[in-house]
Parts: structure tokens; C-alpha cells; sequence
């Protein structure tokens, strides 16, 4: 049997097909790290989120205590002792310092949640143009798979556009440049 002339542009689609495929499970794998990146940096800044309130709660609970406090201070009779008033004055300067250590780790739980939502950001912005590079290059592999089966050069042709927004959001994921 004759053996049938294999076409040099076959050659050419079976390398291309190969990019192609090399470059979608890799935008796979990145665009799934980014991926999960992104929800374990919003499931941390979420748990920053509820330690903030209940900060939030504990100060409010101290300051509360304080002012009543500070009220009784002020309405005691003028006869209370003034190992009384002291201790009253005590009480509301701890209640003072608890509410400022409360503030101010209220505000670096603050400043660590915004820092955790930033990098779940930056991951969803790397990740969604490996998703859409991983539809594209899928879309030129199927095609261009066709077309080497039907051996039809102008399938593999119209893939081939497909193939390079696929190749253009793959290096849209690392770069950022659209």
C-alpha cells in the first residue's frame, strides 16, 4: 500500500496544538493557585473582620463600665471616703487604658484585614485572565484538533486567532497589561 504524503502544515498544527495545550494547563494551575489565593486571604481577612468586632464589643462593654463609673464619681455624696473616690478613679483610669489597648488593636486588626482583602484582589485580578486564556486556547485546541483530522488547513487557520487571545490572556495573568 502507498503510504499516503503527510502535508508540511500538519507538522506546523500538531506543534502549535502542543503550545496551545502546554500553555492552557498552565493557565490552569496559575489561574487555580491565584484562585485559591484569593479565598484564603478573604476567609483570613474575614476572621480579622470578627476579631475587630469583637474588639469593637469589648471596648464598648469597658467604655460603658468606665463612664458609669466616672458618673458615680461624680455624684457621690461629699462625706464618701476618700479611699473610695480613689479606688472609684482607679477603676476608671484601668477602664481608660483597656479602652485605648482595645482602640488601638482594634485598628491594627483593621490595617490587617484591608492588607488580606488587598491580596485577595491582587489574586482575582491575576486569576480571571488565566480562566478566560484557559477558554480560548481550549477552543483553538478543539478546532485545530478538527482540522488535523479532516486535514482542512483553513480550520486550523481560523483557529489560530483564537489560539493568540488565548496566548494573550495567558500572559495577561502574569503581567497585567489589559
Amino acid at each position: 500500500m502507498a503510504e499516503e504524503k503527510k502535508e508540511p502544515w500538519l507538522n506546523q498544527l500538531a506543534l502549535t496544538t502542543v503550545i496551545l495545550a502546554v500553555c492552557a494547563t498552565l493557565s490552569t494551575f496559575k489561574g487555580g493557585g491565584y484562585s485559591t489565593r484569593g479565598v484564603i486571604s478573604q476567609a483570613q481577612a474575614s476572621d480579622q473582620w470578627a476579631y475587630y468586632q469583637s474588639k469593637s464589643v469589648k471596648a464598648n462593654l469597658y467604655e460603658m463600665q468606665r463612664d458609669k463609673l466616672a458618673l458615680e464619681l461624680e455624684t457621690l455624696p461629699d462625706n464618701t471616703p476618700d479611699s473610695t473616690r480613689q479606688r472609684y478613679q482607679a477603676l476608671v483610669a484601668d477602664y481608660s487604658k483597656k479602652l485605648q489597648r482595645y482602640t488601638q488593636e482594634r485598628n491594627d486588626l483593621q490595617n490587617k484585614a484591608r492588607e488580606l482583602e488587598q491580596k485577595r484582589d491582587e489574586a482575582q485580578r491575576h486569576s480571571q485572565p488565566f480562566g478566560i486564556a484557559v477558554i480560548f486556547l481550549q477552543i483553538a485546541i478543539l478546532i485545530s484538533s478538527i482540522a488535523g483530522l479532516f486535514k482542512r488547513r483553513a480550520l486550523w487557520l481560523a483557529a489560530l486567532p483564537l489560539g493568540v487571545l488565548g496566548l494573550t490572556y495567558f500572559a495577561d495573568g502574569f503581567f497585567l497589561f489589559l
